[in-house]
This record gives structure tokens, C-alpha cells and sequence, in this order.
């Protein structure tokens, strides 16, 4: 007869033995003056240095403390990684002597070590306790744990889910990166599953506030409000109390824009915009000032400060995104703002942040896309920053979205010719167009003659610029891209953007964009608390949310050209 060629070794029978106890509290025996002082190397990145001195420790010890000190010698080993070592002192202790702190060192390292080794269901059944219940120093790693052997068994909400609990120990890229694997994650669920689970969670769970931007994302709507803690609220105290729609505007409102400089031309219609917005609003309407920032750092927070100075308590702007991020550095300011720029970090407790940024038509457009079901897509930019932007953000959600880029194409001002490159890219059943309405028309034909005529074309809302000849922009047709609510349906407090274009030049063309944009800067500013404690507000470059970051979230209409004409697609979405 034949031996058993499988032997269980002395560390998968603790596994085994310690995933079958009841979970335990982080009470445990003190540790010793050296013990805790070796632990604390591991806090100033010394861990094998940690690791050594908790080894020679546990040979001079006994029972309990022995096999508790081993397990930390061996936490240590792992993070200095040497995991050898590290598996050859969790085979040598007690497992149901471990307790506390130690216990979960030994579980954190033996539950990694599983998911290397593609155990994700005896990770899981090590990683039994509760955040709550976790040491500190280990609860971030341990949710980090927990997700990664949730989405290798399949589960991806809830592996999104701890990761999102361990976001807030998280900085840096590895905070950014973990932002992403979320999206990624809720990518892969189909709308019903995100939109039903996302309904499930309870009041202020991490992971809601990560869903609801995915939800908007793909133009559903939200089950609720964002969760808000307290540092996110809007002090609106001293505004008169809110009318039944909630309207209620500040007492008295600064605007800091670039009247001069080289973003003058781009603050005209935003300033036009939301002066129109303003009057005609019949209500009560704050008095009003204009602050020139000159297009520069140092002029946007010489604006604020003269803002403050003028007793404003709202405070509008600055427009660029060096000027935005000026501000947002005084960290604690004395006004709030509504920053009109996408900054480098998130706006400050108690202020927000507007922006009609090209990431953001990159992402509706993935979802539109797959929305669809398209899941091949060849990607088509400018060559500059905006189509660039707009470019990668397209390519990361659409992989998320777990659709495939075939094929990345950047031209210039002058097109050339892409034809090769179109077919190299191979069989696809979308087009991203992140470019202009000149480069589209040159395009068009080539991607037809290319075969790619009968792909799914999406483009930015930077596809107006330079549109406008009918006979022309015929080679647009079929094209959809994102859109301003105002040119699509009728939006309170505001005329038509066709009879507003008749008087004023700033809200013609593509600067009718930006003169939207301006008006939906008052809207904000006068329901700014409807907005965070209610959810979407009707505005004219779309339907206006604002998340838990501060960031106004927008889901724009839809278009597309026909007969050379832009015309909205039915229900403008």
C-alpha cells in the first residue's frame, strides 16, 4: 500500500487549529520593557532589526510568553520580508497560547502568507475579527488582507468594501492606488448589483460614498445622500433660513476670477454666466463682488484675503488651477469657497470644489460606453494636456469597467493620416474621441474607410469646439458626446442657451460651456446645503452632486450630431 503523499505540517495544523477558535480581544499579558522596545523598531522601518531581538528574546522564554514573542518575531520577519524565516517561527510556537496583540500578528502573517500561497479561503477564516477589534497598527493591513482574499474568492463588493475601511489609514500613492482597485472592483458589478447593494448599506459604511460616485458615474441615480461627517458640513449659519425649494444664498458673495492676465478670456463667460444665473433669481440675492485674481497664485490669495476683509461669508473662485490650489493650501480658511478648479488635493473641512474637468468627460464616456456592452475601443486624443487627460482617464476606468484599449492614437492639429493604425488596432466596437470638431471631421472618414464605421463613437464635450458650419460638421454625425443640460432642456433661472446666444458673445460656441459652468457657480453657492443633505440639483451643465470629499459631482445630457446639427438624444442622457 501506497503513503499519503500529502503531510500537513506543524504550520497548517495551527492554522488549521487557531481558524477554529472562537476570535479573542486584544487583552493579553503586558508586554516586557524589551519586548515593546523591539516592537518599536518596526515603527521606525527596522523591522529585521526588530525581528532579531524578539527571536533572542523568545529563546529565553517559556509557554505563553514564548510562543507570544515568536509570533512577533515572526510579524517582523514577514514585514522585513523574509518570509522563510517567517513561516519557520510560526510552525515552532503554541497557537492556542497566543493572545492579543501577538494573536493577531500571527493571524496578519499567517493570512498573507496564505494568499501568497493562493489560500484565500484559510486567509479568510484567519481574518475573523472586526476592525474595531484590531490593533491599531494593523487594522489598515488587515482589511487590505481581508479585501484581497474576498475578491480572489470572488466577492468583489465586499472585498471593495474593505478596502474602502482601510482607505483613511492610507496616503500618498498608496491611498490613490486604493481609490482606484475600489473603482475597479465596483466596475466589475453590473448596474443592478451596484445600485441594489450600494442601497444596502447601512448609514456612513466607507464603501457608500465610493459606490455613489460609481453610480453617478454611469447616470443612476442615488439611493441617498452622501454620508457627511462632521468636518464635511457647511456652516450656512448665517444665512437666512432656507425657502421651501431650498434656496438659500449667502448674505454676501465674493468672486474672485482673473478679470486680467492670460485667463481673462476663459473668466468672461464664467463671470457672464453666473451673473445671468443671478439676476434672475426673483428672490432675495446676496450683495455681490467682484475680486481680480490677475490669472496668478499670489493674486488669488491677495483676492481671498480682500474677499474676507469685505466681510464676504461665501466666497466663488479663483478659476485656475495653480490659483485654486493657493488657496486650498491655506488649509484652514476663515470663508469658505467654492473652488472653480480641479486643485492637486481635496478642497479644505467646510469648502468645495466645481470643475469641468477632462478626466471627468473620460470617465462618463468609458461608462457610457460600456454601458453598452462595447468591450474593445480604440482610443483617439490630441495631443495636448486636455485631450491627454481626458485619454487616460477614459483607458483606467474603461479597464476598470473591464473593457480592453486596443489601440492609443494621438494627432495633431493636422490629422494626417491614422488609417494604418486604425486597422492595426484589430477588431473593436468603440471609439473614444478625445478631440476637437476640426480633427473629428478628419477623422471620420478615415476611421469608416478603416472599417471602424460601424463602432460605437463617443467623443468629449470638447467636440463643439470649433463645430458650428452645418455643411462641415455633417462628418459628425452619429458622434455622441457629453453635453450642458442648458443646451438640451430648459433649466430654472435661466433663458434658453439659444436666446441667451443671440444677445451675448460669451455664451456662444464654446464659450457657452464655460458661461453654464459660471451659472451653476451661483446655483451651488445658493444651494449649497440643499446639496448636501439632499443630493442632485438640476443645473445647467447637468444634474449636480456633492460627494463627502467637497467635490461637486456632475452627470452631464448626451448629444449627438445629426445632419451637421448637435441634437440631444432622447431623455438627454
Amino acid at each position: 500500500m501506497n503513503k499519503p503523499a500529502a503531510r500537513i505540517s506543524a504550520l497548517s495544523l495551527s492554522l488549521m487549529l487557531l481558524a477554529g477558535c472562537a476570535t479573542t480581544s486584544l487583552t493579553s499579558a503586558p508586554e516586557s520593557p524589551a519586548q515593546s522596545q523591539a516592537l518599536a523598531l518596526i515603527d521606525q522601518g527596522k523591522a529585521r532589526d526588530a525581528a532579531l531581538q524578539l527571536e533572542a528574546q523568545a529563546a529565553t522564554l517559556r509557554g505563553g510568553a514564548r510562543s507570544n514573542t515568536l509570533a512577533d518575531a515572526a510579524w517582523a520577519w514577514h514585514l522585513a520580508g523574509d518570509s522563510t524565516r517567517a513561516r519557520s517561527l510560526l510552525g515552532q510556537l503554541t497557537a492556542r497560547q497566543l493572545s492579543g496583540a501577538s494573536l493577531q500578528r500571527y493571524q496578519l502573517a499567517s493570512a498573507e502568507l496564505a494568499l501568497a500561497d493562493k489560500q484565500p479561503a484559510q486567509a479568510l477564516a484567519l481574518l475573523k475579527e472586526t476592525g474595531d477589534n484590531v490593533h491599531p497598527s494593523l487594522r489598515t493591513r488587515w482589511f487590505l488582507a481581508r479585501a484581497d482574499a474576498l475578491q480572489a474568492s470572488g466577492d468583489s463588493f465586499a472585498a471593495a468594501a474593505e478596502r474602502a475601511r482601510a482607505h483613511a489609514g492610507l496616503a500618498g500613492t498608496a491611498r490613490s492606488e486604493n481609490q482606484a482597485a475600489i473603482s475597479g472592483l465596483l466596475g466589475t458589478l453590473d448596474d443592478a448589483t451596484l445600485r441594489s447593494r450600494a442601497a444596502a448599506l447601512p448609514a456612513n459604511d466607507p464603501l457608500y460614498n465610493f459606490a455613489g460616485r460609481a453610480l453617478i458615474a454611469r447616470g443612476l441615480p442615488l439611493p441617498r445622500p452622501f454620508d457627511r461627517d462632521g468636518a464635511a458640513q457647511f456652516d450656512t449659519s448665517k444665512r437666512p433660513p432656507a425657502l421651501s425649494d431650498g434656496y438659500r444664498p449667502p448674505v454676501k458673495l465674493a468672486v474672485l476670477l482673473p478679470l486680467s492676465g492670460r485667463l481673462a478670456t476663459a473668466a468672461q463667460p464664467v463671470r457672464d454666466g453666473l451673473l445671468a444665473a443671478y439676476y434672475g433669481e426673483s428672490r432675495r440675492r446676496p450683495e455681490i463682488n467682484f475680486f481680480d485674481t490677475a490669472g496668478t497664485s499670489a493674486g488669488a490669495l491677495a483676492a481671498y484675503d480682500k474677499a474676507v476683509a469685505s466681510g464676504a461669508d461665501f466666497v466663488v473662485g479663483p478659476l485656475g488651477r495653480d490659483e485654486v490650489d493657493a488657496v486650498y493650501g491655506r488649509q484652514q480658511l476663515p470663508v469658505p469657497v467654492l473652488g472653480l478648479n480641479r486643485g492637486k488635493d481635496a478642497p479644505p473641512a467646510g469648502s468645495a470644489g466645481f470643475s469641468l474637468a477632462p478626466e471627468d468627460d473620460g470617465i462618463v464616456a468609458a461608462e457610457y460606453i460600456r454601458g453598452r456592452e462595447r468591450s474593445r475601443a480604440l482610443v483617439i486624443s490630441s495631443n495636448d494636456d486636455t485631450g491627454r487627460r481626458a485619454a487616460a482617464a477614459f483607458a483606467q476606468r474603461f479597464a476598470q469597467r473591464g473593457g480592453q484599449v486596443a489601440a492609443t492614437v494621438a494627432v495633431g492639429e493636422a490629422v494626417g493620416d491614422v488609417s494604418a493604425q486604425v486597422r492595426n488596432a484589430g477588431q473593436i466596437d468603440a471609439v473614444f474621441l478625445a478631440v476637437r470638431a476640426p480633427q473629428a471631421r478628419l477623422l471620420a472618414p478615415q476611421l469608416a474607410l478603416a472599417g471602424a464605421g460601424g463602432a460605437t463613437r463617443v467623443g468629449t464635450s470638447q467636440l463643439t469646439t470649433g463645430s458650428g458650419k452645418v455643411e462641415e460638421d455633417v462628418a459628425l454625425d452619429g458622434i455622441i458626446y457629453p453635453n450642458e443640460a442648458w443646451n438640451v432642456r430648459s433649466v430654472s433661472g435661466l433663458p434658453s442657451a439659444a436666446q441667451v446666444a443671440q444677445t451675448l458673445p460669451s455664451a456662444r460656441g464654446a464659450a457657452s460651456r464655460l458661461f453654464a459652468f459660471g451659472a451653476d457657480a451661483w446655483k451651488i453657492s445658493a444651494y449649497l446645503e440643499k446639496l448636501s443633505n439632499e443630493g442632485g440639483l438640476d443645473g445647467a451643465t447637468g444634474t449636480l452632486y456633492l460627494d463627502s470629499n467637497g467635490n461637486i459631482l456632475r452627470q452631464p445630457a448626451w448629444s449627438t450630431f445629426s445632419g451637421g446639427r448637435p441634437m440631444p438624444i432622447a431623455g438627454g442622457r
